[in-house]
């Protein structure tokens, strides 16, 4: 799977390309080779695409998830790399900030009793690592953005110290020439400057890998992106952003704010930021990747010593490292990956759009109805996407991030030609759960399996509770009860770790203590 802080290249691939090289040193000619370089990456993609290279059908899936590290009060605490030096296991790595660390699932078939395995294996992980974490005092949080980080502790010192991360912060600072602005308005209003991108580090997200062959590339991908909004709707868990109420996801549009290279100039006349849904539907992986080289300069223009093309030539598979490179600087929301593993090639869609928790089965719950509606939307003989205009589906993502589930999203009618809007939550009952049930059918997955998981989200439409709801819910009751802000986001933070222990679905939680 993806290794490191959001697609960024690891330790390894690093000093493999030559990396021991200060952000402020790449010449004049670096990012024009590096560029032309892309072009044979690209080239070399498509040829292999043309030759039909590519590892056959196995339904593979993996999964990220991204976890904060507090202390008893519920603040962050900067011990990943003690944590990680104790563990007994490379299944947790260092992410972006030292209070957070990330964990790779092992890579299964999407068949038969996977959920079930997929959350015993998180159950354990977690659990793993939070007793580990408690050696340092400091317990391990499953949330998208912990709600007691104030900001003051976001210092270029805050990042994890490692060459990969202190490249990346170079460069989009070199690249936007002033400090990191946020403004975000919501329940309330927040504003602040940074002189790092420290502040992405608080954004904690899970990510489900889906292997695919090239020919289901386009229309996984496709269904993938139209789905967004109604994964953000039914799962939002990231309502609060240095202690400020804001919206019930709203860790996508600070992320994008966060990861800016662009200054507000280039912003006013439209070019595209590094973060973004895109703007269109897609035919062929192969736009994705010519849309990241056309649209946005390198980064890190970081050369392989390998000649993608002599390669191909000489009968090889190339690695394509400068196009793996620049792909984890572009942070699509369902991104594109390619990888070569024991010598074969192959394909994965990358959705990025969820927060981490609130627990494991949330998380499972979550993957079941991502991967059962993906699959059926893809095997649609009349597509969804031909019906449902892009710019419909992105305004629908950024609904569903400004509302939870109490959003209203637009889908195509099941009964007409046009388009309806509903409730996220009647929306996802009525249609897309069937769907997902569908989908999960064509995979194999027990019916029992299939129902156990989908019930989780049926419940939280059916209460209206996600994990953001919670975290509102229980924060206001402090405050009428007489709690300060502070005092009222530790209460917070704390009751949900004692709850997420449990492992029961965030929909049942009790609001009271």
């Amino acid at each position: 799977m993806v290794v490191g802080m959001i697609g960024a290249p690891t330790d390894e691939e690093v000093c493999r390309m030559g990396a021991k090289v200060a952000a402020d040193r790449f010449d004049l000619a670096d990012r024009e080779l590096f560029r032309a370089r892309l072009h044979a990456c690209v080239e070399s993609l498509r040829r292999l695409l043309a030759e039909r290279r590519f590892d056959g059908p196995r339904e593979s899936i993996g999964l990220e998830v991204e976890l904060s590290l507090a202390d008893r009060d519920g603040a962050p605490r900067m011990v990943n790399g003690e944590v990680l030096a104790r563990m007994a296991t490379r299944d947790f790595q260092t992410e972006l900030g030292q209070f957070t660390l990330e964990f790779n699932m092992t890579p299964r078939t999407l068949a038969g009793r996977v959920f079930d395995d997929l959350a015993e294996e998180l159950r354990v992980a977690f659990g793993y690592a939070d007793t580990v974490a408690g050696e340092f005092d400091a317990n391990i949080v499953m949330i998208g953005v912990l709600p007691t980080v104030t900001g003051d502790e976001l210092a270029p010192t805050s990042l994890s110290q490692v060459d990969r991360y202190m490249m990346l912060n170079d460069q989009i600072l070199a690249a936007r020439g002033e400090r990191i602005k946020v403004e975000l308005a919501g329940a309330e209003t927040l504003e602040r400057s940074f002189d790092s991108i420290a502040p992405e580090s608080i954004c904690t997200s899970v990510q489900f890998h889906l292997q695919v062959t090239p020919d289901r590339f386009a229309d996984t991908w496709n269904a993938a992106q139209c789905v967004t909004a109604a994964q953000i709707a039914v799962g939002a868990n990231s309502p609060f952003v240095f202690g400020t109420q804001l919206w019930p996801e709203t860790r996508p549009p600070f992320f994008l704010q966060a990861t800016d290279s662009r200054p507000p100039e280039l912003a006013a006349q439209g070019v595209r930021p590094r973060t973004w849904f895109g703007e269109r539907w897609i035919d062929s992986v192969t736009d994705l990747f010519e849309e990241n080289l056309r649209y946005f300069p390198a980064l890190i223009p970081l050369r392989d010593e390998e000649d993608p093309l002599a390669v191909l030539a000489a009968g090889g598979i190339p690695q394509l490292s400068e196009l793996g490179l620049h792909n984890g600087t572009v942070y699509r929301w369902n991104r594109p990956v390619y990888a070569v593993a024991d010598g074969v090639p192959h394909l994965r869609v990358e959705n990025r759009v969820l927060p981490t928790g609130p627990t494991a089965t949330d998380t499972v719950a979550n993957a079941a109805f991502y991967y059962g509606l993906v699959r059926a939307l893809a095997d649609q003989e009349q597509p969804v996407w031909h019906r449902l205009p892009f710019a419909t589906a992105e305004e629908n993502f950024h609904t569903a991030c400004r509302e939870g589930i109490d959003a209203e999203l637009t889908w195509p009618d099941p009964d007409g030609d046009g388009l309806i809007t509903r409730p996220a939550a009647r929306l996802i009952e009525e249609t897309l759960l069937p769907l997902a049930a569908s989908g999960l059918d064509a995979y194999g997955i027990p019916a029992t399996d299939r129902d156990h998981y989908l019930s989780v989200i049926a419940e939280r439409c059916r209460r209206g509770i996600t994990g953001a709801g919670w975290q509102t819910r229980v924060y206001h009751q402090e405050v009428a009860n007489g709690a300060d802000r502070r005092t009222a986001l530790s209460r917070l933070v704390t009751r949900y770790c004692e709850l997420a222990r449990t492992d029961a679905p965030v929909h049942s939680w009790p609001i009271g203590s």
